[in-house]
């Protein structure tokens, strides 16, 4: 028998919850080793036998990012409604994880820690999480609500909309208005209107 793990899964959520907590509450330069295992009362051997550095933290906090979206999007149901469906992809998994998580994605999007290196474990989360979004824009081509268009082009329009809105949301809210929420519908429904005419009749 191999030797047992001496920290499991459950202390690697741990660490990652202390850490970013410790970035939401004093940024990145308050992020160590040593504050993030006197977080949760544990030894630095904690944080290095389960992530190999804090640069390795780093790595797997923005693969937490990405992780999150995919299983967030992978629980969202399948309705009669295609439209409706990937509108509230971006309004109730998107924009939550923007506004209620902005350290994890200010990590895995914006590269708040351009020193670290992301990956292939953070990649495939990052894939993984985008080829269930493209499901949901399949649906609307398969609907006959792209007007033509090609599902890999109208996902990356529909995944630069959710980036673009997020960092307007984290740099400067008031850009939104009074209603963030509701601008954010806005902007989708906009998109998918768009989508519905057909293609060809745009590059007249």
């Amino acid at each position: 028998m191999g030797r047992p793990k001496q920290h499991d899964e459950t202390t690697r959520e741990a660490l990652l919850e202390a850490a970013e907590r410790l970035l939401e509450g004093a940024g990145i330069g308050a992020l160590s080793v040593r504050a993030v295992a006197d977080e949760i009362g544990a030894s630095t051997r904690s944080v290095y036998s389960t992530f190999g550095s804090k640069e390795g933290m780093l790595e797997a906090l923005a693969q937490r990012c990405f992780e999150m979206l995919r299983d967030d999007i992978g629980r969202l149901p399948h309705t009669a409604d295609p439209s409706g469906d990937v509108v509230d992809a971006a309004l109730t998994v998107f924009r939550p994880m923007a506004v209620e998580h902005p350290s994890l994605f200010s990590i895995a999007f914006l590269r708040a820690a351009p020193h670290v290196e992301l990956g292939p474990e953070v990649s495939d989360a990052a894939r993984s999480g985008y080829e269930l979004l493209t499901e949901r824009i399949q649906r609307l081509a398969d609907a006959g609500l792209l007007g033509g268009r090609d599902v890999q082009e109208a996902t990356r329009q529909f995944n630069a909309l959710c980036f673009g809105m997020a960092v307007t949301e984290l740099l400067n809210a008031s850009q939104l208005g009074p209603d963030p929420e509701g601008a954010w519908r806005s902007a989708f429904e906009t998109l998918l209107s768009g989508f519905r005419a057909p293609a060809a009749r745009l590059s007249r």
